[in-house]
Formats: structure tokens, sequence, C-alpha cells
């Protein structure tokens, strides 16, 4: 029986700590989400013309590419907390840190890519 006490795969206090940063930036840029897309959106919800006219703003663009990437880090960070806590072997969890790292990288690649891809789009009036 492997003894409890010798060190196993944990989460360092510095990845635990990144993902609760995440986590609470995620609330704020929500908050920011929901103000603009449906409090102050006429009739509470935003036009496919409206949405490109918006994507003009460069602001809007770092604003939700931040907001993009702090859910990806969050999120993949959650998992592998989960796997850890299913006490996987050191080789298995460096396969799922490699896999992580490589699906986060390409999702956030994908998704600042659909940014700038609506922000060419022209804006329709």
């Amino acid at each position: 029986m492997k003894n409890l006490l010798t060190k196993t795969n944990q989460e360092n206090t510095l990845l635990w700590f990144i993902k609760v940063l995440a986590g609470g930036l995620i609330l704020v840029f929500l908050i920011i989400h929901f103000i603009v897309n449906h409090l102050v959106a006429p009739g509470g919800l935003l036009t496919f013309a409206d949405v490109i006219k918006y994507y003009q703003n460069p602001a809007v663009l770092v604003m939700e590419g931040f907001f993009l990437t702090f859910v990806l880090v969050h999120a993949l960070l959650g998992l592998r907390s989960i796997i850890l806590d299913l006490r996987p072997s050191d080789k298995l969890m460096k396969v799922v840190n490699t896999v992580l790292v490589v699906l986060g990288t390409g999702t956030l690649i994908y998704g600042i890519w659909l940014l700038i891809a609506v922000r060419a789009m022209s804006p329709l009036s």
C-alpha cells in the first residue's frame, strides 16, 4: 500500500492561485459582458449588425480576448485539479498536462482568430 505521506502529483500553489484569480476575473468580465450585451442593448439583445458594430471597438476585442483567456485558464486548471484528485501516475500526468496545454493553446488561437475575423467584417447599417 502506498504511503499517504509520500509526495504524489499535487496542484502547486501558483497554479491554484492562478485558477482562483482567473475565476474572480471571469466574474468581473461576465458582469461587464451582461451589462453591455443585455442591459444597455435595446430590447435586451444585440442584433447581428449591432454585434459587428460593437466589435469594431478595439477595447471590446481586448476585453473579449481576456474574457476568453480567463475562462480557458480557469476551466483547464479546474479539469487538471479533478484529474489530480484521481491520483494518476506521474507518466499519465505528463500526458494530461501536454494535452491540456495543446488544447488550451489551440482554443485560444482559434478564439482570437474569430475575434479578429468578426472585427474585419464591415459594419452593417
